[in-house]
């Protein structure tokens, strides 16, 4: 962006696109980012490009994207309205598992791959040991391998002559009906929904009508334009461009990505004019109950997680009533750092008060066992820590590839729960920071798993039962009990907090009663006048026991969520 100046050397800064706070602070990308670069390769400055192309302007529309494999939904958008992937590997920490699972979607899209190496500048960079690494997961010459320093502008004409001369333009059909994909979004307060578009054929013109064909819905655009990053209007866009509708759409669920814009005018003629192939949905892998922390603002969170689910459409989420909880939501994710992200950018972009659940995976019960997600887990570490890892899951590898001579990917079939049981920080303390881990689910298969019954006083509390392995059963039982005799008000009688499986207690704690001291007021005398006071409030427990009935706040049951 800065060598072709598009952004100037005054404005640049480190993780210029990614704007949240949530992404410069954790210095990850967890949104894509559209920029469109116009530039003159004979005023590049470095060097001049030499190309058998007769023009030297060009115009790149760059989609930076996310890593992380709870992000890859936004990855696969963004590939679906490219034709062609920089993939960038760092010569610090080489491939990495998620760098696989990119690759292998880029491919899928039959993209263009221009393979570089950034880093080169840092003391602790391998360059060569991460060329031989590309050359052999590309199965090319490591020479074809693009050298990179991005934080000092080394070789990055380069980059762009690559892009240029490899890279595929699109196919300007600007002669055709209108047709656009809407491959991301968001909500503004007063330009409403606005849509990320591919135009895929025609052109649009500022003021004119359009239509959602899914969405059946028909609005008149307020703004159009280009990403510069930041949103830059224009009078139209054309066929082959990526850029921005504001629709004026003050309802964020009647607009859906993966959807096609098509010009109102053109509706006498829809009949002949085809929705583009949207997105496969992502299927959430993970859920967790979501909570106003005051009931009354129930309503204002089901507006806050609409507008962001615009924003993030692999986030989905149900309206959920429980007696104990009262309104809330079940929330679906692709991950927990996925989760992690959805309930900072409400409390951040919202402002709004929740109580999230810890993640869980779904469970089936056929009548007869329940049935579980499993997963296939890659992961890549550095072949001195292998053993460590081999030690670490028990059973055997089903594959073990080679990555050059000093990496090695080792490929599990594991339940999907113990991949959401912090096992990426398992397996990066194993590897003091060099493993990497990426999954994918496959089925749900039977496994040796019971349900987990909390009784507190006697009554079953369903909000409290969970599905767990037999064999930790004890141990789950155990850790929610002596969290309950924790934070459970004391009652004016003993209350017992048990733990029960098939019907068998396996655990217990006692919340002893809480004690008024009935002697206080009674000064010497004789201890018989306190022995009766003392009988008569031990009567008085008992029969409060029998007849009283026990009530749990809705904060306790918050606080278990937690």
């Amino acid at each position: 962006m800065e060598i072709t100046g598009a952004v100037s050397k005054e404005k640049m800064r480190p993780q210029f696109l990614d704007a949240m706070d949530l992404e410069r602070e954790r210095g990850i990308t967890i949104k894509m980012h559209p920029m469109r670069i116009e530039f003159d390769s004979r005023n590049l400055g470095a060097r001049n490009l030499k190309l058998d192309i007769p023009n030297s302007r060009f115009i790149l529309n760059l989609v930076d994207t996310p890593g992380h494999v709870d992000f890859s939904y936004e990855v696969s958008r963004s590939l679906a309205a490219v034709e062609g992937a920089v993939l960038l590997v760092s010569a610090v920490k080489g491939i990495q598992a998620q760098t696989l699972a990119n690759l292998e979607m880029a491919q899928k899209q039959n993209l263009v791959i221009i393979p570089v190496v950034n880093k080169i500048d840092l003391v602790q960079a391998d360059t060569e040991k991460t060329l031989e690494e590309m050359a052999n997961l590309l199965k090319i010459d490591k020479k074809n391998v693009l050298k990179i320093s991005a934080k000092l502008g080394t070789n990055i004409d380069a980059v762009l002559e690559e892009i240029i001369k490899k890279i595929p333009a699109p196919k300007r059909e600007t002669n055709k009906p209108f047709r656009a994909l809407i491959f991301d979004s968001k909500y503004d307060p007063y330009k409403g929904v606005v849509a990320y578009v591919r135009i895929v054929d025609g052109e649009i013109k500022k003021d004119e009508k359009i239509k959602f064909l899914a969405g059946k819905i028909t609005t008149e655009i307020k703004e159009l334009g280009y990403f510069k990053p930041e949103f830059f209007p224009q009078e139209k866009l054309s066929s082959g461009e990526i850029g921005y509708i504001a629709t004026g759409v003050k309802e964020p669920g009647k607009v859906k990505v993966g959807d096609t814009i098509i010009k109102l005018e053109a509706q006498n003629q829809e009949s002949g004019i085809k929705p583009l192939p949207g997105y496969k949905e992502p299927k959430p892998v993970i859920f967790s109950n979501l909570y106003p922390e005051n009931p009354d603002d129930f309503d204002l969170l089901k507006g806050s997680l609409e507008k962001l689910r615009l924003n993030d459409p692999s986030f989905v989420f149900a309206p959920e009533t429980k007696e104990t909880l009262g309104r809330g939501f079940r929330c679906g994710f692709l991950g927990t750092l996925h989760a992690e992200v959805v309930s900072e950018r409400l409390r951040r972009e919202f402002g709004s008060k929740i109580i999230i659940s810890s993640p869980s995976v779904i469970y089936k019960f056929d009548g007869k066992k329940y049935k579980e997600p499993w997963s296939l887990l890659e992961v890549i570490t550095p072949v001195v820590f292998m053993g460590k890892i081999l030690d670490f899951f028990k059973a055997k590898p089903i594959k073990i590839n080679y990555l050059g001579s000093e990496k090695v990917v080792l490929a599990y079939k594991i339940p999907l729960r113990e991949v959401v049981a912090n096992l990426y920080d398992k397996i990066k303390n194993l590897s003091q920071g060099f493993a990497s881990m990426n999954y994918k689910i496959l089925d749900f298969r039977g496994s040796d798993l019971v349900k987990l019954e909390i009784l507190v006083g006697g009554q079953k509390q369903e909000a409290f039962s969970k599905i767990v392995p037999r064999d930790r059963a004890y141990l789950e039982g155990k850790k929610i009990v002596r969290k309950l005799k924790e934070i459970l008000p004391r009652q004016q009688f003993s209350v017992a907090l048990q733990a029960q499986v098939e019907g068998k207690i396996i655990a217990r704690e006692t919340l002893s009663a809480a004690r008024k001291n009935v002697t206080a007021p009674l000064y010497g005398g004789d201890y018989s006048r306190k022995k009766k006071l003392l009988e008569k409030q031990k009567k008085g427990k008992k029969k409060l026991k029998e007849k009283g009935a026990l009530r749990i706040p809705l904060k306790v049951f918050l606080d278990m969520l937690k």
